[in-house]
């Protein structure tokens, strides 16, 4: 899809993860920039937003703009936060296959 836009989420800084990935997929829906924002934690931003309470207050105001958020599942278990994702509306599942179809269909894709 021309309208979605995938944001592949793998630095756990919290400023980056601000300023950059949370702020930008929130205000893309906020202002239509995109019809469609997934943001997908993938290794330590998984634990970052399991146990940081101003990321997740961030990914609330997102979520609440329409983002739509996804782990990684092995990432999750690995690091024993699937739970407190789950909690948070988070979806976890595998994205090895997804992002490689993603990959190959030129879809719009940033990695952060």
């Amino acid at each position: 899809m021309k309208d979605q836009l995938y944001i592949l989420w793998t630095n756990a800084d919290p400023i980056t993860s601000q300023k950059m990935v949370l702020m930008y997929a929130t205000n893309s829906m906020l202002n239509s920039w995109w019809k469609s924002v997934t943001v997908i934690l993938w290794g330590a931003p998984a634990g970052l937003a399991a146990e940081n309470a101003s990321v997740q207050e961030r990914i609330k105001i997102a979520r609440q703009a329409g983002v739509r958020f996804s782990a990684c599942k092995a990432c999750a278990d690995q690091l024993n936060v699937t739970d407190q994702l789950l909690n948070l509306g988070i979806e976890v599942e595998y994205w090895g296959e997804r992002l490689t179809e993603i990959l190959k269909e030129d879809q719009k894709i940033i990695t952060i």
